[in-house]
């Protein structure tokens, strides 16, 4: 795998994983009320589930690339929509606080419920089967062998998204309230924008020029 396009995805990864989304808030929920040691387990429930949902992504981006080239340039093209329409969203986002409205977690959860919870929290964003077959498509390089490419990005997000997923349990009301200036989390969320917006039209340059 090129050097210069893995590094583009670790930068791009670095900066989308920060975005408080369900998983990180739900990471921060758990630090705050069980404690770091006990929360592990719910980061390892989070990462079955984007799992789970990352290999049924890439088993069908991996089916159309190598038997349907159209419905793979296709995918690309609803990729780069779908990543604008949440590049468009996170720039027009101004709120200066997280979403309140969390599912209280019950007092000394055993860790198979932390782990069971975390699963549920993954797999009740279907949006992220899109995303990773939207984001995903655009650092493989078709001439080579498509495995070992998606063996490289896998390990590469699950580890940003794990050291991030600690950084948000361990670093609780410091990091909260970090984020609740509002410059501080609207500069977050143009920051994602724009990578999402570049991202977004390079899908959508690929797929008009293969088609053409």
């Amino acid at each position: 795998m090129d050097s210069k396009l893995w590094l583009f995805f670790v930068v791009s990864t670095l900066f989308i994983s920060a975005t408080p989304g369900a998983n990180m808030l739900w990471a921060f929920h758990c630090g705050l009320h069980h404690g770091v040691r006990k929360t592990l387990w719910t980061l390892a429930g989070l990462s079955a589930g984007l799992l789970l949902l990352l290999v049924i992504s890439l088993d069908g981006i991996g089916y159309f690339s190598q038997n349907n080239p159209a419905a793979f340039q296709a995918l690309k093209l609803a990729g780069a929509v779908y990543l604008a329409w949440l590049g468009w969203r996170l720039w027009r986002n101004t709120s200066a606080s997280f979403d309140a409205d969390q599912p209280d977690a019950p007092p000394a959860p055993s860790g198979w419920r932390l782990f069971r919870d975390g699963i549920f929290v993954s797999l009740s964003n279907p949006k992220a089967i899109l995303f990773f077959a939207a984001f995903f498509p655009k650092f493989l390089i078709p001439s080579q062998p498509l495995a070992p490419q998606y063996l490289v990005l896998a390990l590469t997000f699950f580890c940003i998204e794990t050291a991030w997923q600690l950084i948000y349990t361990c670093g609780g009301r410091a990091l909260a309230a970090w984020f609740m200036r509002e410059n501080h989390l609207r500069l977050l969320h143009r920051a994602c924008a724009i990578i999402f917006l570049l991202i977004a039209a390079s899908l959508a340059a690929e797929a008009v020029l293969a088609r053409a």
